[in-house]
């Protein structure tokens, strides 16, 4: 018996893969430590004193499972967001989530509709359960409402995504725009409305909760990795309609929330303060890598997320050797891996010591490259 007949057809098809490499992956492969840790899209400003303060605190509880409910948690949710309890899933985060939605609804074969250049792991996940991805073009580089929605009505396609604000780009589109496309789509089609980095966002870019929450085929994910400072402890959730929501039950790890990250969430959710500031710290550090990039002649584009995409000018092998570049210094970016949005690279948000090291770096990057 062969090694490969041990699995199913579509995985024996498949590549093993990561859609992302690590910081830690490129510190083994190069022998380095990374100094400044700007590239994956996380907090660094961390999470509230308060939240790790109860992390310690309830440390010895964790030989216990966490409530395979995940009782506490939305009944904090939904007070905060203004549903009720089962509006509300929980789940490893959003890249979890996004697998779920994806089996609960996609059959092998079946057409998905999202951004070419997109968010990968949810194409990893389209993959994965054997859909048949649909993309569409980013228009001067924001994801394409209009042509999102002629794709989902020529395939038929039971699922499309759409991340508000966008990642890799940053880009937004105003509420009233997002909740007419919501509502334009046929019944059939499911829309996964990514708002990973809600809080981040211009006023009006975020659709009023009551906006959507009457539509059946609307899922909107959101999470406590990015402003919350939470991304290790992998708590994200989707709002939705009771009989949507319910739907998780049927396929979901019941025992896959951790307990001290639960715990941290609540914790999180209940220092609003500490919030507010914090996205205070994420709009000042966008406007320095903004400056940061000019000063080196480059172009960065607006952002709505707790990073910025700069525009090198050239295309994606440049890019590519600016990010090789920095490393080198220790410095960790990333870049869109999608042409033409390879022409950028993608500078998270930082303490203001890892935007200096970025500072000194680039000029140097940008010189040896020429």
């Amino acid at each position: 018996m062969s090694a490969f007949s041990r699995f199913t057809p579509l995985i024996s098809a498949l590549p093993s893969t990561v859609p992302f490499v690590g910081p830690e992956a490129l510190e083994r492969q190069r022998g380095l430590i990374v100094q400044a840790r700007i590239g994956a899209n996380e907090n660094g400003f961390g999470p509230a004193p308060s939240v790790l303060e109860t992390m310690r605190e309830q440390a010895g509880e964790i030989w216990k499972y966490n409530d395979p409910e995940n009782f506490a948690l939305k009944g904090a949710l939904a007070a905060h967001l203004g549903v009720k309890p089962a509006n509300i899933a929980i789940g490893e985060g959003i890249d979890s989530l996004l697998g779920l939605i994806v089996r609960m609804v996609v059959e092998p074969g079946a057409p998905v509709v999202t951004s070419l250049g997109g968010y990968p792991t949810f194409n990893f996940h389209v993959a994965g359960f054997g859909g048949r991805l649909v993309t569409v073009p980013y228009v001067d580089d924001r994801e394409d409402l209009d042509g999102l929605l002629a794709a989902v009505k020529r395939e038929n396609a039971p699922l499309v995504y759409f991340a508000n604000p966008d990642n890799p780009m940053g880009s937004w589109c105003d509420a009233d725009r997002i909740v007419a496309f919501a509502r334009a789509l046929p019944e059939s089609c499911l829309l996964i409305l990514d708002e990973a980095y809600s809080e981040t966002g211009p006023a009006g870019s975020l659709p009023d909760i009551s906006a959507l929450i009457d539509l059946p085929n609307v899922l909107r994910t959101r999470t406590f990795s990015k402003a919350y400072g939470l991304a290790g402890a992998r708590v994200g959730y989707a709002i939705g309609l009771p009989e949507t929501v319910l739907a998780f039950d049927k396929i979901r790890n019941h025992f896959g929330m951790n307990r001290l990250a639960t715990a941290a969430a609540l914790a999180a959710l209940k220092d609003q303060a500490y919030l507010a500031e914090v996205v205070g710290k994420i709009h000042a550090a966008r406007e320095q890598i903004g400056t940061i990039a000019r000063n080196n002649g480059l172009l960065p584009l607006a952002s709505a997320t707790n990073f910025v995409a700069v525009d090198c000018g050239r295309d994606g092998a440049y890019a590519r050797a600016i990010v090789d570049g920095l490393i080198q210094h220790r410095v960790f970016i990333r870049m869109p891996g999608v042409a033409p949005l390879n022409r950028c690279i993608r500078i998270s948000v930082g303490p203001e010591r890892d935007l200096n090291l970025l500072a000194e770096a680039l000029p140097k990057v940008l010189k040896a490259i020429g």
